[in-house]
């Protein structure tokens, strides 16, 4: 990324002239968090001031080594899978599609697990955390889709699921998760690989667990390419998202933030703009484009 001056000297909230002015001319990458999903009804993980957890995530170390959190897993995924699934794109999704096209937006890393983004039109999107489309066996490698895994765990627990359906709605949960009875999920049953048997682990980047290299490294390569950070819709508490903020500051390059609540890069951005990424992002394309 190229270095520059920013005229804007702090953090700025309410009109988008200066982020306007910071983003006109530059190439953008855009790191995209779970703020850009939630007006598609993907419940986030953090409560409304993004500085807490609402629920515990899945850890990966308690996935592989523990058969209940397996099944506890996979029973609660195969409610919320189809609603997760259901989910379309956004105005937000749609206004950075329509920079990129511009070409505003030289790619967006997306820490985002619902391919969203290339569904609203977006052609350079680097999924850091993986994609819940996809399950894969920890065994061979093998892969296949999760349109294709969810109708095997319907088949082996087709009286499991009549009884769940028939005792009413059941809560929405972050990442395709649903809150169920703890009773409900003791007989729930959990198919392995078609092939060896293996555990079979959707293609996602738990908690606890590491990006892979060749992804961090390509998530680089699309970092270098642009001249200015956008972080849309994401506090930053996790740090496979913020290791860009630090190498902003390193190189220079300057960062904007469009978020709802606090994040923990306030302090380091050229302009933060608080709001519904719903609202600002088309408001925003919109400007940019003409």
């Amino acid at each position: 990324m190229s270095l520059m001056d920013v005229s804007t000297p702090g953090p700025t909230t309410g009109t988008l002239e200066p982020l306007l002015d910071l983003l006109r001319g530059r190439r953008v990458v855009v790191l995209a968090g779970a703020g850009c999903s939630t007006e598609s009804g993907i419940p986030d993980y953090r409560g409304p001031e993004g500085s807490h957890l609402t629920r515990k995530p899945v850890q990966y170390n308690d996935f592989v080594r523990s058969e209940a959190a397996r099944v506890r897993y996979w029973a609660r995924s195969t409610v919320g899978w189809p609603r997760f699934s259901a989910a379309r794109p956004n105005a937000a999704h749609r206004a950075l599609a329509q920079l990129e096209e511009a070409g505003v937006v030289h790619g967006i890393i997306t820490q985002n697990v619902d391919g969203l983004h290339h569904a609203a039109g977006s052609r350079r999107v680097l999924e850091l955390h993986g994609s819940l489309a996809s399950v894969r066996c920890l065994g061979c490698g093998a892969e296949t889709g999760r349109g294709e895994f969810q109708a095997r765990l319907l088949a082996m627990n087709a009286a499991w699921a009549r009884r769940l359906t028939a005792s009413g709605d059941v809560r929405q949960a972050p990442d395709g998760d649903a809150d169920l009875d703890p009773a409900e999920i003791e007989s729930f049953r959990v198919p392995g690989c078609d092939g060896c048997g293996g555990m079979m682990k959707p293609d996602v980047v738990f908690f606890g667990e590491n990006v892979p290299a060749a992804r961090v490294a390509e998530a680089w390569q699309l970092f270098g390419g642009g001249d200015v950070l956008l972080v849309a819709g994401s506090s930053l508490t996790v740090y496979s998202g913020r290791r860009f903020i630090y190498r902003a500051q390193e190189q220079g390059v300057p960062i904007a933030i469009v978020n709802l609540s606090p994040t923990r890069a306030d302090e380091m951005a050229a302009v933060k703009v608080e709001g519904r990424l719903g609202e600002v992002l088309p408001r925003l394309a919109e400007m940019l484009r003409s």
